[in-house]
């Protein structure tokens, strides 16, 4: 009695758990890699940061900024070929410093910034808090290498329009003062001077 002996590649339930342990194995595949993007370091974070500002790539920098400050990231022309060094980490619940030295050597003779980066955690990821950054960098030594960038008038020219209509207002406010004050002081100039009193005379004996 010959057996014939029947392999289960050939039956459909074999090829569907086939195919998924294969689909499994793949999203398993994909948490992992997911889980590793989710524990980037605030270290990490800010030199991605500063590597993405040195190299112009403004969007790339934008996705590690806070939705906040992403606004204020411009080009900074002196950033280009900077080198970027990170140091002590201080980490304070959901935020963070990151001690930064950007060495400036396009156009700066190798000029040392040295400043804290701030992060904040913005849904369980640590972004730059690029607002608090820059206060911190201007108030450096050498903080008026910064403030001269073209990126940084930009930014102060964008709070600088959001205040224009309240300058206006007051300018018309103070302007109106004025010319009421001049129409008063018109009428004062116009009204009729009194009419001198007569001094009475002696009689001379």
């Amino acid at each position: 009695m010959a057996i014939t002996k029947v392999s289960l590649k050939h039956f459909p339930c074999y090829q569907t758990k086939k195919r998924l342990a294969g689909l499994a194995g793949l999203l398993s595949l994909l948490f992992l890699l997911s889980a590793c993007q989710a524990v980037l370091t605030p270290e990490q974070i800010t030199s991605a940061f500063w590597e993405a500002m040195t190299d112009g790539n403004l969007d790339s920098a934008g996705k590690y900024a806070t939705q906040q400050s992403q606004h204020l990231i411009t080009k900074q022309q002196n950033l280009a070929e900077a080198t970027i060094k990170t140091g002590a980490v201080l980490i304070d619940g959901a935020n963070a410093k990151v001690a930064t030295i950007i060495t400036l050597t396009k156009l700066q003779n190798n000029k040392v910034l040295s400043f804290d980066t701030v992060l904040l955690k913005e849904n369980d990821q640590w972004k730059v808090d690029y607002q608090q950054t820059l206060n911190n960098l201007l108030n450096q030594p050498f903080g008026d290498i910064f403030k001269s960038l073209q990126g940084v008038g930009e930014a102060i020219n964008k709070e600088l329009e959001q205040q224009i209509p309240l300058f206006e207002k007051q300018i018309k406010s103070f302007s109106e003062e004025l010319t009421r004050q001049l129409d008063e002081f018109r009428r004062q100039l116009e009204k009729p001077a009194p009419p001198e009193k007569q001094q009475p005379h002696s009689d001379s004996i």
